[in-house]
């Protein structure tokens, strides 16, 4: 939804208590500076007023969403799943070698990493562990990520989380078939995925183009939909 503010264009309109044109007088410059003052100022206040309303909006539809009943882990342990990624192409090898670890390195490492995922999809997910939407959806990238890793490259993206070992808690518990980097500012993931809310996908496609997804997968069919329009280009 496009929110749209128009403030009044005509400042002639403005007009004094008595609802009649103010008349410039020697002191009618100083009257219509005040009007024009209280016109900028109610602007302000509406377009804060809808800024808020549409921050609420994106808070109502993620909690709507996450409402719904999630889909359970897979049940698979981290050697199961590399298990059925074996043989997948050298860099998604290099990925699920590093299966449910907690990575380090901050924006130089995860560079790196795209460096050598060039010319690769890849998808990001950006979680943390106090998220619930994250646990709601984690069965669905459990299984995303498997059915899809052969093909595509998955990482996550632990973004503001207070400690590692919130983290580590989180994986153990839903354990993924590829490695997730530790961002404990949150300020990596909100460039990435230019959002402060959590979670985000980013899909990118094999030319670098990509697309920001916000708020929980909860169908692993919407999310395998997802990855073959945005980041197979399917």
């Amino acid at each position: 939804m496009r929110l749209e503010v128009n403030p009044p264009t005509d400042h002639s309109a403005t007009l004094t208590e008595d609802g009649a044109q103010p008349h410039l007088e020697p002191h009618g410059e100083r009257m219509t500076n005040r009007a024009t003052s209280r016109m900028a100022s109610r602007a302000t206040i509406a377009v804060g007023g809808l800024a808020v309303l549409a921050l609420l909006a994106v808070g109502l539809v993620q909690l709507t969403s996450s409402s719904r009943s999630p889909i359970k882990p897979s049940g698979l342990t981290v050697a199961q799943m590399q298990a059925r990624l074996a043989g997948s192409p050298a860099p998604l090898s290099a990925l699920h070698a590093q299966a449910n670890e907690l990575l380090g390195g901050g924006a130089r490492a995860l560079r790196a990493r795209f460096a050598t995922l060039r010319g690769l999809p890849v998808v990001i997910n950006k979680w943390a562990s106090w998220c619930e939407p994250c646990r709601a959806e984690s069965g669905v990238f459990q299984r995303a990520s498997v059915s899809m890793g052969r093909e595509v490259a998955f990482i996550g993206l632990d973004s503001g989380d207070p400690s590692r070992a919130d983290a580590l808690g989180f994986l153990r518990t839903f354990p993924l078939s590829y490695p997730s980097y530790y961002d404990h500012s949150g300020q990596l993931g909100a460039a990435i995925t230019d959002s402060s809310f959590t979670p985000v996908t980013v899909f990118y496609n094999r030319t670098g183009g990509h697309y920001i997804s916000q708020g929980p997968y909860l169908s692993v069919a919407k999310l395998e939909r997802d990855i073959r329009r945005y980041a197979l280009g399917a």
